[in-house]
């Protein structure tokens, strides 16, 4: 069997989500509520009662943000990252909500840094 060691296998798009290294991003899984839909990355999530999370909406403390799509059309388990900066325009929460700086306030308290990070 022949290997090619410059064969392409992935590609990376940037997609502006990371605005530093520094602070390191560190996942971790959670548990997802069903929402009949796919939860895209990027997406802030709050915490409620029974430790499952759910898309940032009015009510609702952030605590982390979803590191990759998740088909949440059940309950389901996904990755969020606990730390890291992040670009706030690239920012994802339920329809018709808006982050306040109490939910800004919040992610920081839990590690999560957000910058307006300029595009070009």
């Amino acid at each position: 069997m022949a290997t090619k060691l410059n064969e392409k296998i992935a590609e990376f798009e940037k997609d502006g989500l990371i605005a530093s290294a520094i602070p390191q991003a560190d996942v971790f899984s959670v548990s997802l509520a069903a929402t009949g839909d796919v939860i895209k990355r990027g997406t802030v999530l709050s915490k409620g009662d029974d430790g499952t999370m759910s898309v940032m909406a009015s009510g609702g403390v952030a605590n982390c943000i979803l590191a990759d799509d998740v088909d949440a059309t059940e309950a389901v388990t996904g990755v969020a990252y606990r730390t890291g900066h992040f670009a706030t325009q690239k920012l994802i929460v339920a329809d018709g909500y808006t982050l306040s700086a109490e939910d800004k306030e919040a992610l920081r308290d839990v590690g999560i840094l957000l910058s307006d990070v300029m595009e070009y």
